[in-house]
């Protein structure tokens, strides 16, 4: 068996050519699988043939923005994706995780600052902390959802939901500890990669989105108001 099959495999996604290579270079000599594409096309013709443990995308790139293919392949893929972007204000931060885009990296960026984030997707992917006592039950129904806190999926009546790394570490959080009240400061050290109290609220949006059936009057994930949130199972 080959052993480079048990290395991460990453897609980078980048229409600049040199940066391109560039970071198949850098990622290479760190121990990676990786592979690229110029643009999304040539992006979802890999994901069809490979499966990635990770996805390094630009934002701004011809024809379809990597902010669309992010939407776009969350509806069917909970695949890790950091985004590379110039566009660093908060308003843009926040775009790219309602689109569920797990982790941004400013351009210019250290590659070395590149390495040390997607290390730290992929553990929160593997090892994500659950906020809670030591024994829990390994899997947590409330109403016709259930999570497995062990493999981080969540099914509804039996149908797999996507979720990313963020909504995961959230959910393991909120099933290991249901009917608490979780505030946003310990829901931001759950979740980690610089997350802030704005970007999670955000990422209960997203969440709220899968798992209620209306999303406008949560009836499972609720917001105690001036403490956080809480899940309950009624």
């Amino acid at each position: 068996m080959d052993a480079s099959s048990d290395k991460p495999h990453i897609l980078v996604v980048d229409d600049d050519t040199r940066l391109r290579e560039l970071l198949k270079s850098f990622l290479s000599r760190n121990d990676f699988r990786v592979s690229t594409a110029a643009n999304t096309a040539e992006a979802r013709q890999q994901i069809s043939s490979f499966d990635f443990d990770l996805i390094v995308l630009d934002v701004m790139m011809p024809g379809e923005t990597g902010l669309e293919f992010a939407a776009e392949l969350r509806r069917t893929d909970d695949v890790p994706i950091l985004m590379l972007t110039a566009m660093v204000e908060t308003k843009d931060r926040i775009a790219g995780l309602e689109k569920g885009v797990d982790d941004y990296l400013g351009k210019p960026f250290e590659p070395r600052e590149l390495l040390l984030r997607i290390q730290s997707v992929l553990r929160r992917g593997r090892n994500a902390t659950v906020v809670g006592p030591q024994e829990l039950p390994q899997q947590v129904a409330f109403g016709p959802m259930l999570f497995d806190l062990e493999l981080g999926e969540l099914t509804h009546k039996g149908k797999r939901v996507a979720l990313t790394d963020a909504e995961i570490a959230l959910m393991r959080a909120f099933t290991g500890r249901i009917g608490e009240v979780l505030s946003r400061e310990t829901l931001c050290r759950t979740v980690g990669a610089n997350v802030n109290e704005r970007a999670i609220d955000v990422q209960v949006t997203r969440l709220r989105r899968k798992i209620e059936p209306d999303p406008s009057f949560p009836r499972y994930l609720r917001t105690v108001r001036g403490q956080g949130y809480r899940l309950v199972d009624a």
